[in-house]
């Protein structure tokens, strides 16, 4: 009769569990090759999205200043004569003008909220203050506030991803 041990070298093996060295230095050499390809990506997502709300920023403020131009030419805005008719400031399309042809005195507003210049570095200054304001009577290439606020660009300095300075956009 042959006996057969099913529990052989019981005390003598020593279960091997966990990565050597070499398996941790190597797992942690991809890691940080994935994330210097990330990081890039991820910068270029940030500029992108702003980009995007500075052009929705432009387009917002251009539009609402030529439908308050385009209600002073019909009447529903003062206008004093030898004024252009665009608005004094940027806080005139937010915070509504009063209605002339209205019994009631009611305003009319242009814009719900006046957007940021998501390129402007602080955060603590009104909305009205990080553009750009060039007025009626300023010439494109060298603009500068005045009396009225006939157009709006950015302050910053950089470039677009399509290669076009943002003070151009």
């Amino acid at each position: 009769m042959t006996v057969v041990n099913l529990q052989p070298h019981l005390g003598n093996t020593k279960k091997q569990s966990g990565f050597t060295l070499i398996e941790l230095l190597i797992t942690v050499a991809i890691v940080a090759t994935l994330a210097s390809i990330a990081m890039p990506m991820a910068e270029l997502v940030v500029q992108r999205n702003k980009e995007e709300d500075l052009n929705s920023g432009l387009r917002q403020i251009r539009s609402a200043i030529d439908a308050y131009k385009q209600a002073v030419d019909e009447g529903h805005i003062t206008k004093i004569v030898g004024e252009s008719g665009y608005p004094k400031s940027l806080r005139d399309l937010a915070y509504g003008v009063e209605k002339i042809d209205d019994p009631k005195k009611s305003k009319i507003y242009f814009l719900r909220k006046i957007p940021r210049d998501p390129f402007y570095p602080d955060a603590n200054v009104a909305a009205e203050d990080t553009w750009g304001k060039r007025s009626y009577d300023s010439s494109p290439d060298s603009p500068h506030e005045g009396m009225d606020v006939f157009d709006v660009y950015t302050l910053s300095n950089g470039t677009g991803l399509n290669g076009i300075p943002y003070k151009d956009w």
